[in-house]
């Protein structure tokens, strides 16, 4: 028998909230997988960056200007 996920929400329910806080634990540990490609582009593009910066050919932004940008949205 399948387990739907509204039954397993009412499952979760009569849980204690420590039972709650271990089951959201193994879930995100379940999503977390890494993936070896996305991670060889970020290191590809982490090199390509930091190559333009030492390079003199893309400005550092600041963190004040970071924050100040984005509480603006």
């Amino acid at each position: 028998m399948k387990t739907t996920p509204e039954k397993l929400s009412a499952e979760i329910k009569s849980l204690t909230d420590v039972e709650k806080l271990r089951l959201v634990d193994a879930i995100l540990a379940d999503l977390d997988k890494p993936d070896p490609e996305i991670d060889r582009v970020w290191a590809d593009e982490a090199r390509r960056r930091w190559t333009a910066y030492k390079a003199g050919r893309i400005p550092s932004v600041s963190y004040q200007d970071v924050m100040k940008k984005h509480r603006n949205l």
